[in-house]
Formats: structure tokens, C-alpha cells, sequence
């Protein structure tokens, strides 16, 4: 044992007589605060209180109890590691290598021109036409070139990352908002929004079609002071066939979201915020589709040059876009003809 200091001693001689001892080290604190369990699903429990029941049982008890087999039993076990509760969860059940396509180009052609010729036809009929023009393909792959020229899309692309977002106009984002005013009364509002100048056009139909969603591009390009370069838009059903084909006829790039990806077009998504709160939350007027054209127009014009933006620091998008040097916008840009 280390010998003590005088001083040292002269202390521990006074402890009791009023004075305290400062020791040179602190005993380690205790922790405050454990971390937290993680929270496990309904079947990793079950399968938690099996593990905990097997230790003292059997596995025929154990496996008669819960009512499962002895192979799975024996998953279970080896799957089950005490310091990661997580290996208790299910496991993704899709193939590790998913099944690629094994046929050419020049194959899915002929498949894709048979079913422009008989569109009512199905895989089994079509196999018998393409063998007599000479391609040669079961049934289950014409089955499968049909499902993949349904889920592909012949000019929606995705955004690619060196796609320039600069000026107004390279990328307008468009999306639809369905809203029930009164029970058994439906309208959609068609919205856009240019991603760089804010600038916001709006419109409300009865229904939510490609028809209507083409119509909807004529009048946000007859709206809009500047030329619009690119659009982009979800996986709607409405932003495919004829909206995606006229598009295509204007000369537009358009950019498709990948699923479940509404953060990617965040500006339009925003702005259906707005006009929900701010104009749909206090509308009282007639729902009829002129009337409220009307009204959603002076709420547009009033967002487009009355309402602060706080990302442009609190100016307008108008007078955001007259700073970039574009034509100002007016209320005239209503009536402008599409382009």
C-alpha cells in the first residue's frame, strides 16, 4: 500500500470534526439513462417468447404449444442472434437475383407491332402470328414482353442528374389534387409550379384524365411569360397517353418520379398545401366548374403576385421573376394562346 503524505494524514485525522475529505478520484456514475429496447413486430415477439419457452421445454413441447414445425423450429434458432433482437423479423421474400429478360430488342418489336395489329388478342393468339412471321417464342415469354411494354413508358424518363435547373422554364412541376368540397362532389385541381421562379398555375376539372391533364398543359404553357422546357410529374394514370403523347408533340422533355417519391417534386406538393388552407379550406362560393374557375384564378394571380414567398425572401414570384430578368407577369398572361 502506498504510504500517505503528512498533509494527506493530518486529513484523515480531522474527518468527523467538521472538515470533509477531497479524494483525488470520483467513483464512475452510474448511467442515467439505458438505451432503449427496439421495437420489435407482432411476429418477432411471438417468435422471442418461443426461444424463451424452449429453453425449458422440449422442442415437441415447445413446437405443440406454438403450434409450428420443427423446421421451422430449427430457422428460427439459427437464425436467432441475443445481442441483434432484429434477426427475429421477417425476411424480404423476393429472390436475391431476380429474373432478367432473356429476349432481344428485335423480339420485343415484333411482339409490340403484333399487338398494335390485334390489340384484342391475347398472348396465346399472338404467339401463333409471330410464328408465322418467323419469331419463335412461348407463349409464357410473349406473356412476359407484353407485361414489360405495358410497364414501360415510350417518352416519360426519368430526371437525369445533369439535367440543368438554372432558368425559368427547365422544369415545371406538375401534379393533380383531389378534393371532395361536399359529400358526393369531386373536383381535381390541376397544379404547377416552375422550380425556379415559384411562379404557380392552377386549374379544376371534374375528373382527372389524360384528356384533361393534356388540356390542363395547353393552358399552363399559354399561362406561363416564359417557355416551358420540361415537365415533371408522378406515376399518375393521367399523366400518361395523351398527356405524355402531346408532351412529346410540343417538344417537352418529361420526367417521370420514381414510386413512392413525393419529396422529389416538393415545390407542386407545397403549393397544393397552400391552395388547400388558403383557398379551399375558405371558399364558399358556387362549385360549379366556371364560378370556380374563376375564383381559383384570382387566388392564383393573388400567389403569384401578392403573397410573400419565404424562399425568395419574402418577394413575390413575380418580382422574382422581373430580378431575373424575364417579362414581368400580368394578369393578361390569362388570356395568352398556347404556344
Amino acid at each position: 500500500m502506498a504510504k500517505l503524505t503528512a498533509s494527506a494524514r493530518r486529513r484523515f485525522a480531522r474527518v468527523g470534526t467538521g472538515t470533509s475529505v477531497c479524494l483525488r478520484y470520483r467513483l464512475p456514475r452510474a448511467a442515467d439513462r439505458l438505451p432503449g429496447a427496439p421495437k420489435l413486430s407482432r411476429e418477432a415477439k411471438v417468435r422471442l417468447r418461443y426461444l424463451g419457452y424452449a429453453r425449458t421445454h422440449s422442442v415437441a413441447a415447445t413446437c405443440d404449444r406454438f403450434g409450428i414445425a420443427r423446421s421451422t423450429s430449427s430457422r428460427w434458432k439459427r437464425r436467432y442472434d441475443p445481442r441483434h433482437l432484429a434477426t427475429l423479423e421477417d425476411r424480404p421474400s423476393r429472390p436475391r437475383l431476380g429474373r432478367r429478360p432473356t429476349w432481344t430488342a428485335a423480339q420485343a418489336e415484333a411482339v409490340r407491332r403484333a399487338r398494335e395489329a390485334h390489340p384484342r388478342w391475347g398472348k396465346d393468339k399472338l404467339a401463333v402470328v409471330l410464328r408465322r412471321a418467323g419469331v419463335r417464342l412461348s407463349v409464357s415469354m410473349v406473356g412476359r414482353i407484353l407485361a414489360e411494354l405495358k410497364r414501360r413508358r415510350p417518352y416519360a424518363v426519368r430526371k437525369p442528374k445533369d439535367h440543368p435547373v438554372a432558368r425559368p422554364g427547365d422544369l415545371v412541376q406538375v401534379d393533380t389534387m383531389h378534393l371532395t368540397p361536399l359529400p358526393g362532389v369531386e373536383r381535381r385541381q390541376f397544379t404547377a409550379v416552375d422550380a425556379v421562379s415559384r411562379v404557380g398555375a392552377v386549374d379544376v376539372r371534374g375528373v382527372a384524365t389524360a384528356g384533361t391533364a393534356a388540356d390542363f398543359l395547353g393552358t399552363l404553357l399559354a399561362r406561363l411569360p416564359f417557355a416551358v422546357r420540361a415537365i415533371q410529374v408522378d406515376g399518375g394514370s393521367e399523366f400518361k397517353a395523351s398527356f405524355e403523347a402531346a408532351c412529346q408533340d410540343l417538344g417537352l422533355a418529361l420526367f417521370v418520379l420514381p414510386p413512392r417519391s413525393p419529396k422529389l417534386n416538393g415545390r407542386v406538393e407545397r403549393l397544393n398545401r397552400t391552395f388547400r388552407e388558403e383557398f379551399w379550406e375558405l371558399y364558399d362560393g358556387p362549385l360549379d366548374l366556371e364560378p370556380l374557375r374563376a375564383a381559383l384564378q384570382e387566388a392564383e394571380h393573388r400567389y403569384n403576385a401578392a403573397r410573400p414567398h419565404q424562399a425568395l425572401g419574402y418577394l413575390t414570384p413575380a418580382a422574382h421573376l422581373a430580378a431575373l430578368g424575364e417579362p414581368p407577369l400580368e394578369r393578361t398572361y390569362w388570356t395568352r394562346t398556347a404556344r
